[in-house]
């Protein structure tokens, strides 16, 4: 019995000591629970801590930065009062806009006469005489689309006609100089960009040797030049569009009068080649070949170009030549129109040449002195834009 009430005392002296040794406690136990005491004074104090009370905040001084002005942003919108604020839809006006005209001054042997002073020059508007601005004479680096014609309707493969096309063509691109860019271009039915604008005769040259077998029968001139002058009419430069042709248009989706109104509104010069005598000389006095050379000078006439009609083979290198000079020597004259009415309307020039001293039109005379008679080449007018609502 002893031996029971020692064994009892030892449990109950052990069952004490087990809180004493480290371990986790208790969800609910103290040292688990109690947040930790701040870190106080080692001397006590003997007036116990005022109770925290909520205080207003201080409104906050403005800092040295934020007295300075605001640095203004060109993307900021601008406030808008007063006349400024403006009705509820944009509208836009041009001042003043200058009027960009070439003008070749050439000799009864279409050859360019040089060295015209400004003065002797009179630019007319509708009649209206106008005041030239900007005044320059030169040759200048050109931007040239060859357009062919190349359909079974003339230029069958192997036949004479296929054989002047491509030697024409291939003369005329050979006798390009290194600063001028050119673009070969075909049609038949459909128009064809054969090569891009380049500098590289190599590239133009393996270009004609596409020309192979024609794949219609049918010639769209007029869809032709007009895709043409409107692709260019966004060139800056000297620029002009050569097309050797029959000037026989067959199967186009627009018709003459729309033609000759897109030319002239591209301001693209045409320099027209008639190959249709030189390929067909029956053909000398059908009513085809009448009505082609008259569609052929009216697009030259009009956009300020030349017309050609060689005969014979061996009239073309003449040809070239009187093209590189009428295209190359140019007098570029700029006004600003007294109209500035923004209308869409057809606007007419005219091109005179005038001696100052007398008011009358300049006579041109040779080193004998016999009178020379004279033409000038400039483009018959353009549209003017309209007025954007």
């Amino acid at each position: 019995m002893k031996k029971l009430f020692a064994a009892s005392a030892v449990l109950l002296g052990l069952l004490a000591a087990l809180p004493a040794q480290e371990g986790p406690g208790s969800v609910g136990s103290e040292t688990v629970a109690r947040p930790r005491r701040p870190a106080v004074s080692e001397t006590p104090s003997a007036t116990p801590a005022p109770a925290p009370t909520t205080a207003t905040p201080a409104p906050a001084q403005p800092g040295p930065s934020e007295n300075l002005p605001k640095i203004p942003s060109r993307l900021a919108p601008r406030p808008k009062t007063g006349a400024d604020a403006g009705p509820a839809s944009a509208t836009f006006s041009s001042d003043a806009s200058l009027v960009t005209v070439d003008v070749a001054v050439l000799d009864n042997k279409s050859n360019f006469v040089p060295n015209l002073p400004r003065p002797v020059f009179r630019v007319l508007e509708d009649n209206v005489p106008q005041t030239v601005k900007e005044f320059s004479m030169g040759q200048a680096p050109m931007t040239i689309a060859l357009v062919v014609e190349f359909s079974n309707r003339f230029q069958w493969y192997g036949s004479a006609n296929w054989y002047y096309t491509l030697q024409t063509a291939a003369a005329f691109i050979n006798s390009m100089r290194p600063e001028d860019y050119f673009a070969l271009i075909r049609y038949d039915l459909r128009t064809t960009i054969v090569s891009d604008f380049t500098n590289d005769k190599q590239a133009l040259n393996e270009g004609l040797r596409s020309f192979g077998f024609p794949d219609f029968s049918e010639a769209n001139l007029f869809d032709a030049l007009t895709d043409t002058a409107d692709r260019m009419s966004k060139i800056e430069g000297r620029k002009a569009i050569v097309v050797l042709t029959s000037g026989i248009d067959t199967f186009s989706k627009i018709t003459f009068d729309q033609t000759r109104r897109k030319l002239q509104d591209s301001g693209v010069p045409i320099y027209g080649i008639g190959l249709l005598q030189m390929i067909n000389p029956g053909a000398s006095e059908s009513i085809d070949l009448l009505q082609a050379q008259n569609e052929m000078r009216t697009f030259a006439k009009e956009t300020g170009g030349q017309s050609y009609l060689p005969r014979w083979p061996a009239e073309i290198p003449d040809v070239f030549n009187a093209i590189q000079a009428a295209m190359r020597n140019q007098y570029t004259l700029a006004y600003a129109p007294s109209n500035t009415a923004h209308d869409g309307k057809f606007r007419k020039i005219t091109v005179q040449l005038i001696d100052p001293a007398t008011n009358q039109p300049v006579v041109m005379r040779d080193e004998k002195g016999k009178v020379v008679k004279y033409s000038i080449v400039a483009k018959a007018g353009y549209t003017a834009p309209r007025a954007v609502e």
